[in-house]
């Protein structure tokens, strides 16, 4: 009798142990000394790449470093906002503490399905234009957080200083808002100075190659932005215009750190991580998400500058040295160099 009754004891306390760190895609963070109770955190993400991956990792760093003893269940709506909204369901039933959605999609889905618990937005361009908030300077009910706006027009500027370009190709996912928000920024930038532009819309990752075949051979370069769906499909197209021998500029510098693009001009997104991370241990001490304005990466130390010198060479194209002084990213001979 001793005996089953002691594996009985055993049983009711390592089975809420087990489920307790959710289904495969779960991690937990470290525990901090001092025995903190432990909270739940819910992150998706619309797909995983290099720089919502950085996100991800940088919220969970972040958490760790202010203390909290943070369980984390990681989803990926592997492109789906079918599978995000399902997400967005999953949190909302499990009562999490804070629900994270990383890019338009996911933290559209997140808010529209979660009203009583905090939610937090990380990587989204326009959230006024994406109805997460009203205004930039405070949040909106249970939501807040972080844009990775970038300067469009500053970027376009330099790709016709350093690569002559004339003619600019975009290719934009039509069905997500951060995508039709980023395009008229990059068509009032080219219109604002005299380039002509050749858009392709796209629905699925599946559909990158394809549009960078369809517009290659009408265009000087290609212009990516924070565009999720194509980023996660970047490989396609650094082959399609390495093969035409045209150039490319990045928005985004964490999913090209392996060459393949000229220029490469965009926030730390690790950083963002960071940035969205102290949003969150902010609320979960207290703070309210509609006291929260809207986080935007401003310092230098938080962007990255990237030249791909041996994409330069096979191009013909030289990077002035002004430029290049300004770079903390330099690729070359196949090599990253970080300043």
């Amino acid at each position: 009798m001793k005996k089953v009754l002691m594996i009985a004891v055993l049983c009711v306390v390592v089975l809420p142990l087990v489920f307790a760190g959710g289904g495969k895609d779960s991690g937990t963070a470290d525990a901090p000394s001092g025995g903190a109770k432990q909270i739940r955190i819910g992150i998706s993400k619309i797909v995983a790449h290099p720089a919502l991956d950085a996100c991800e990792q940088g919220i969970q760093d972040q958490l760790k470093i202010r203390g909290f003893n943070a369980a984390f269940d990681l989803q990926s709506a592997n492109g789906d906002p079918s599978t995000a909204a399902q997400i967005a369901s999953k949190f909302k039933n499990d009562r999490v503490d804070v629900a994270i959605g990383i890019a338009t999609p996911t933290a559209v889905a997140l808010a529209n399905a979660i009203k009583d618990i905090p939610v937090v937005f990380c990587a989204v361009t326009d959230p006024v234009e994406a109805g997460l908030v009203s205004s930039l300077s405070r949040g909106e009910g249970n939501v807040s957080g972080m844009s990775d706006a970038i300067p469009t027009a500053d970027h376009i500027a330099l790709f016709r200083e350093i690569a002559g370009v004339k003619t600019l190709g975009y290719i934009y996912t039509g069905s997500e808002a951060n995508s039709i928000s980023a395009l008229e920024l990059v068509k009032e930038a080219c219109s604002g100075q005299g380039i002509s532009l050749v858009e392709q819309s796209i629905n699925t990752s599946a559909d990158i190659r394809q549009a960078a075949q369809a517009i290659v051979g009408r265009v000087d370069g290609i212009y990516m932005t924070t565009d999720n769906t194509v980023f996660s499909a970047v490989a396609a197209i650094i082959d399609v215009f390495g093969t035409a021998k045209k150039p490319i500029f990045a928005g985004d510098v964490t999913g090209i750190r392996d060459g393949g693009c000229l220029i490469g001009s965009g926030f730390n997104y690790y950083k963002a991580g960071i940035a969205t991370g102290n949003i969150v241990a902010d609320i979960l001490e207290g703070k309210k998400p509609a006291d929260i304005p809207v986080k935007f990466l401003t310092d230098p130390s938080e962007s990255d500058l990237m030249f791909d010198l041996d994409n330069a060479k096979n191009l013909g194209i030289t990077i002035p040295q002004k430029y290049l002084s300004q770079a903390n990213l330099i690729f070359e001979n196949g090599k990253l160099t970080e300043k």
